[in-house]
C-alpha cells in the first residue's frame, strides 16, 4: 500500500529546503569569484506581496511576505521533497 504525500510534509518540505538552499546559496557566494556563474546561480526571483499597514483605529498590523527562490534554493527544495518523500 502506498502512502500519499501530505500537505504538512510538503510544507516542510518547502520550508526546510529553502533553508538549505539559502545556506548552500551563502557557501556557493563565498566559494565562486565574480562572474557569470555566480551571478546564475544567486539571481533570485522575488515572489509576494509588499508590507501593507491595515490600521483599524483600536490596532494596527502590518501584512507582508516576500518568498525569494533562486536556483540553489529550488535545488534545496528539490533534495529536501526527495528526502521526505521516504518519511511521508
Amino acid at each position: 500500500m502506498k502512502r500519499r504525500f501530505s500537505l504538512g510534509w510538503g510544507l516542510a518540505a518547502v520550508i526546510l529546503g529553502a533553508l538549505m538552499g539559502s545556506a548552500m546559496g551563502q557557501i556557493v557566494g563565498l566559494l565562486f569569484p565574480d562572474g557569470v556563474v555566480k551571478d546564475f546561480f544567486l539571481r533570485a526571483a522575488s515572489i509576494g506581496f509588499s508590507p501593507t499597514e491595515i490600521n483599524l483605529v483600536i490596532i494596527s498590523f502590518t501584512l507582508g511576505f516576500t518568498f525569494n527562490l533562486n536556483i540553489i534554493g529550488l535545488i534545496g527544495i528539490i533534495i529536501a521533497a526527495y528526502i521526505f518523500r521516504w518519511y511521508a
